[in-house]
């Protein structure tokens, strides 16, 4: 499965790279058989997909990647590259020769079985050394990643113990930089290709699941609104199995092919010519088996994307001019392994193995109210075009999770009846997701790290048994409700959810322990726009509003369902077996309308109620006194200081961090101590190392400091001795000792 060639492989400087190398690795042979400059080109031609189309610096990325292992491999020299191309290109060389240090370390430690607890000084500053260089200039991490892509692509040729090491290093340290990097659809290929070296029955089963779950075939009707608009759905025909080979004897190189490459996940034009190449075994030899399989996984995304597309493109319900940008993914193998272990379920439960993405415009955040309004007539049109799969809406817009992220995600039996994940957002969410502060890894990934190693025998891998459990029984989806909101009082703040419209709402009464509510609903305050920006500050006027009209249902005596008057109703919601509360009519039948409850943080809670009773008593409302010493109760602050997040500076503290987070883990993958994150820890690895590393603001200078270095220390190191000093936008005492990651600001 290659890539095609991307246009700036055509460039006039990737040429002239191309035969500097074939020229340099002259007669030099790979395992499989081809001529070695075959991997210099395969990489470049991977790190053309991941950097931009045009542009020197991405034209010098390519290059480089073409280069990379020129300095290591031959007699040439940086300097004879430096001869023949700029000096950006030999920096980057030198960049990715210096990575190899990571392999040679991890593998050494192994290798000897060391026992002590910690890296030699020497080591420990050559690692940080790097990792550092690595925040300068993250292309050559692109260059590393490509590389060890296409290695991992051609590891059939290595003896199988040997593949084995590789993927085990590769899974635990390289799918970690990507997902922490958010080269999702990289990841999930180096993921799968280690899971086929690793795991190959469980691969090879999930495969055949997932097919069978996916397969148009003997599937009669199997869309309710779409059977007789998808004519063009791309159906497999089914092959003899005569000649298949036989699964146990199926060989690694088969497996890998079996593994989709990463830019079919990012183009989606690339995937409809992958499928329709596949859709029929007379037009190409006959594939193997599980490489079917994954043709129809692929082909069931199709699906679903062109049949979620042409529903949004007749529909006439979401705001008109609203841009709607729509994508899907495939989850890893490896991934949906992992969740089915993690949480004992079969892969029937794995709600996410496929997901569509809705992005909705928002006009730079001119437009996010109406944005968010948009995504809830989304989120009605994807219910009214699919069955949604109770208990499985989660909504993060009205409750964000505690990075910030937000999103509407909804869990539906798709187009073959078989469960399909779909999240809308607004561009806004969607930036902030994917580069901001809430990045998938930060959320995902903390607390919860890889183990160094994994099974590399199947026999120690056991796949749960439940592969064809019905979905969850709704009796406990309710009672898990009743858990989460058998707590709540009269007066609690809710919004009201209908179509697109989001209104201001609060809780009046709460009858059978939480399974029946009465709720007052206000339709003169619209809620998007503050919904947009749930918990960026201390919401103050947005709880007044709750507390008027909770005050004003409490004076006018109302407690019946349609009690009120041409502004406000009072209306009887009931916990469904979806685990979401309904409006139910006055002949008890439920409607599409719902609520979602606020999920108040302590905080959050504390000051809700101080309004409350301020607006109850008559007096002005205040900030809710601080009743916690700790600033976790506190609504989490996304931006340690707004100039910052102005400023390119936030992206090199983002790499910066997510560089630190990684070392920890090569320690630990190096067999020398298990990961913890709490602050005493994070002290002693310091230790090891000697030295924290801090960002200086507003330059981005990377200074590094003794352990144990203080506010007053980085001034002074600056030149601006007792001046006042700022550590992550919050005003530091001299003596505030600092930690690796920390931005510095010495305040003239």
């Amino acid at each position: 499965m290659s890539l095609d060639i991307p246009y700036s492989m055509m460039e006039r400087q990737v040429q002239k790279a191309i035969a500097f190398a074939r020229k340099a690795h002259q007669g030099q042979i790979r395992k499989t058989g081809e001529p070695y400059l075959s991997h210099c080109i395969h990489t470049g031609k991977i790190v053309a997909v991941l950097v931009p189309s045009n542009g020197k610096r991405a034209i010098d990325t390519v290059v480089a990647g073409i280069l990379h292992d020129v300095v290591d491999d031959t007699c040439e020299s940086l300097d004879s590259i430096e001869q023949e191309f700029d000096a950006d290109v030999v920096k980057l060389v030198a960049g990715v020769s210096r990575l190899s240090y990571i392999n040679q370390l991890l593998r050494r430690h192994r290798r000897m079985n060391v026992s002590q607890d910690t890296l030699s000084h020497e080591e420990a500053n050559n690692l940080r050394a790097m990792l550092l260089g690595m925040v300068d200039d993250p292309r050559v991490v692109l260059i590393k990643l490509a590389d060890r892509l296409h290695n991992m692509r051609t590891i059939y040729a290595l003896p199988p113990g040997k593949a084995q090491a590789v993927a085990q290093e590769t899974l635990a340290i390289w799918c970690s930089l990507a997902s922490r990097l958010g080269l999702w659809a990289l990841k999930a290929e180096l993921e799968d290709l280690c899971f086929a070296v690793l795991q190959p029955k469980i691969f090879r089963q999930l495969r055949a699941d997932l097919a069978s779950m996916w397969s148009p075939i003997n599937k009669s009707g199997n869309l309710r609104r779409i059977s007789t608009k998808s004519s063009d759905v791309v159906q497999f025909q089914e092959c003899e199995e005569l000649g298949d080979l036989d699964p146990e004897n199926i060989s690694m190189k088969v497996l890998l092919q079996a593994v989709l490459p990463f830019d079919l996940l990012l183009d989606r034009k690339k995937r409809v010519n992958f499928s329709n190449n596949l859709a029929t075994c007379s037009d190409t030899p006959k594939q193997p088996k599980v490489v079917r399989d994954a043709g129809i996984a692929l082909a069931s995304l199709v699906v679903c994307e062109e049949a979620l597309e042409r529903e949004l493109f007749i529909s006439t319900s979401y705001v008109p001019g609203m841009e709607v940008t729509l994508s899907g993914r495939l989850k890893s193998l490896y991934s949906i392994y992992s969740k089915m272990n993690r949480k004992d379920v079969g892969i029937k439960k794995v709600y996410d193995a496929r997901a569509l993405r809705v992005v909705v415009g928002d006009k730079n955040g001119t437009l996010h109210g109406q944005a968010v309004q948009c995504c809830y007539n989304l989120l009605n049109i994807i219910h009214r075009l699919w069955i949604p799969i109770d208990g499985e809406l989660d909504d993060y817009i009205i409750n964000p999770k505690p990075s910030g992220y937000q999103s509407l995600h909804t869990a539906v039996q798709g187009p073959d009846f078989s469960p399909l994940e779909v999240q809308i957002r607004t561009q806004r969410m969607h930036e902030y997701a994917e580069h901001g502060l809430a990045a998938h890894w930060l959320y995902k990934e903390t607390g919860n790290i890889l183990p160094s190693k994994i099974s590399v025998t199947d026999s120690d891998a056991v796949v749960p048994s439940d592969f064809t459990n019905e979905i969850e029984d709704q009796a406990s989806i309710q009672a898990d409700m009743l858990v989460k909101y058998g707590s709540l009082k009269v007066g609690h703040p809710v919004l009201r959810v209908e179509a697109g419209h989001l209104l201001t709402a609060v809780v009046v009464r709460v009858d059978n322990d939480g399974r029946d509510l009465l709720v007052a609903a206000s339709f003169g305050l619209e809620a998007s726009e503050k919904v947009a920006e749930r918990r960026s500050s201390y919401q103050i006027k947005r709880w007044e509003a709750y507390a008027n009209l909770y005050k004003k249902v409490s004076d006018e005596w109302w407690f019946e369902p349609g009690h009120g008057d041409w502004s406000t109703c009072l209306e009887r919601y009931t916990l469904c077996r979806d685990g979401i509360y309904h409006k139910q009519d006055q002949f008890q039948r439920l409607l599409p309308t719902f609520i979602q409850v606020i999920e108040l943080t302590e905080w959050e809670e504390t000051e809700y109620w101080s309004v409350v009773s301020a607006v109850f008593e008559g007096k002005p409302t205040a900030p809710a006194p601080d009743v916690s010493n700790s600033s976790s109760e506190r609504p989490p602050s996304f931006a340690f200081n707004s100039a910052l997040l102005d400023s390119g500076i936030n992206n090199k503290v983002q790499l910066l961090r997510t560089m630190l987070q990684w070392e920890e883990q090569l320690r630990s993958e190096a067999g020398l101590r298990q990961l913890k994150f709490d602050r005493e820890h994070r002290k002693v690895e310091s230790l090891c190392i000697g030295e924290v590393a801090v960002v200086c603001w507003p330059h981005g200078d990377i200074m590094r400091l003794r352990s144990g270095s203080t506010a007053a220390d980085a001034a002074r190191r600056i030149g601006f001795d007792g001046t006042f000093v700022s550590i992550n936008g919050q005003l530091a005492l001299p003596n505030t000792e600092l930690k690796d990651g920390d931005v510095v600001e010495v305040r003239m």
